[in-house]
């Protein structure tokens, strides 16, 4: 009985023999390898999203306005960043490819570039962003009462933006090749600068300034400079596959460059089209008041934990499917894309009970006023049903992003992220008068959709014949 529950999880169920090109490792080996490269993105990206949660609870409190504050920042940050974590889809898909051909000179040689571009780019945003801060938050709907904090937090921010950015990239080429690890350090040392600058800064403790909100800027800024330096070190240690100890080239082929700019160039439509989409999403938010905001903007941290999940999981999961392809093995490929998905599946089951059973204590980790905790634990309930829809999504849109897939990815957010869910939250919020559950509704169907269409493109198998 016991083995016919496990028998959908087994290679046998996965992969039909006629498909099989080779030897292939046993059940028990290729979750394990599955496993072994997805668990430090998992507590990268948990970690990552527990530290922006504490930096809520912290700034909590100073009030509900300075949650809307910094929540505000958070959808105009990542507009200007798509650029930036477009070209790092390119960097993971190629840096993947390289690795599976064993092509170490390829590999260096974009990585060189990949930080050449990288370093503009970022640098350009950060300029950017700084200059135009007021007008990018009242654009994302920042109100009187929360304007000047929020640009205070968002300046501060956009000077930081410049090394975040080419640490992503550092490590999205990292992750291609399997070195997961490194990411997962840097960030995690990151952290933890984060942190006690958060506890230093926000309230003045000993002989530091109370700051508030922009000391909340000011702890993040500094963890992402340390996170950046930990990413530059790690190319410093000529044994990696990844090195700039070694002399090779600081360019790449033009027929190379083509197939990086198609990929990225197709991701950034993709992150347009979703940054669009939550930027649109939060704005109609906003428009339902400070304390409506404030309540979405906690629940948001708590099903960012299920999203990271599902993304960790997909970063590792996605890293091997592009070593295989690389190998020109489609069949391993496939397998180790459905056995991360079905890793994400068990994981989502025990968080669908977490949200569902705890949903009060969660937001009271935020916020103990009545009427936050009583608001904020029924939205849980539609979190709790949302997490299998999202971490299995997360996993098939990696892989297929590193399949270089990317254009059929971009339509997945054009339709989903750009129109279905917006619109619908205006509907749900406004005409029909559900006010903040309906944004929520329109969230749980948004998520339903992408794990429908992203199910449906990888088992078609399309994706394996791209040639990059």
């Amino acid at each position: 009985m016991f083995k016919k529950i496990l028998y959908p999880l087994t290679n046998e169920h996965i992969l039909r023999k006629s498909k099989i090109l080779g030897s292939i490792p046993d059940s028990k080996s290729a979750y394990k390898t599955v496993f072994s490269l997805s668990w430090p993105s998992v507590v990268e990206a948990v970690l990552l999203s527990i530290v922006s949660a504490v930096d809520t609870m912290m700034v909590g409190g100073l009030g509900a306005v300075a949650i809307a504050a910094v929540g505000l920042t958070n959808q105009p940050k990542f507009l200007l960043l798509a650029v930036i974590l477009s070209l790092n889809v390119g960097v993971t898909a190629i840096s993947a490819r390289r690795k599976g051909e064993n092509n170490i000179l390829g590999a260096n040689a974009f990585l060189r570039q990949s930080i050449i571009f990288s370093f503009i780019l970022s640098l350009t945003v950060s300029i950017l962003g700084f200059i135009f801060a007021r007008d990018i938050l009242v654009l994302a709907g920042a109100g009187d009462d929360a304007i000047d904090l929020s640009v205070a937090y968002y300046e501060i921010l956009m000077i930081s933006i410049f090394f975040t950015g080419i640490s992503l990239t550092i490590n999205a080429a990292q992750r291609g090749v399997g070195n997961t690890i490194i990411s997962m350090k840097s960030n995690l040392v990151a952290n933890i600068v984060n942190l006690i600058g958060n506890y230093l800064l926000i309230n003045g403790i000993w002989i530091f300034p109370k700051l508030g909100v922009s000391g909340a800027a000011i702890a993040t800024a500094i963890g992402s400079f340390v996170a950046c330096i930990m990413s530059v070190l790690s190319l410093f240690n000529e044994n990696n596959f990844l090195t700039l100890r070694k002399k090779y080239p600081w360019t790449m082929p033009l027929k190379e460059l083509n197939s990086f700019f198609s990929i990225a160039g197709s991701a950034a439509v993709e992150q347009v089209f979703m940054r669009i989409g939550f930027f649109g999403y939060a704005l109609i938010v906003a428009k339902l008041g400070t304390l409506s905001f404030a309540v979405h903007q906690i629940c948001m941290h708590v099903i960012a934990v299920s999203f990271c999940f599902g993304d960790g999981i997909g970063i590792g999961t996605s890293a091997l499917l592009g070593q295989s392809l690389g190998q020109k093995r489609p069949d391993k490929a496939f397998l180790y894309g459905s056995i991360g998905q079905r890793i994400a599946f068990l994981i989502s089951t025990v968080l669908f009970v977490v949200f569902l059973v705890f949903r009060k204590e969660l937001v009271m980790l935020f916020n103990t006023e009545d009427h936050i905790v009583s608001l904020g634990a029924t939205i849980h309930i539609i979190i709790a049903f949302t997490t299998h829809f999202q971490t299995s999504q997360a996993v098939f849109l990696s892989c297929l992003r590193v399949a270089g897939d990317t254009k059929f990815v971009a339509m997945i957010s054009f339709v989903s992220v750009a129109m279905i869910r917006p619109a619908l939250a205006y509907i749900l919020c406004f005409p029909l008068g559900l006010g903040l559950f309906g944004a929520w509704i329109s969230l749980f169907l948004d998520q339903a959709l992408k794990f429908s269409l992203s199910k449906y493109r990888f088992k078609s198998e399309k994706w394996a014949s791209i040639k990059i």
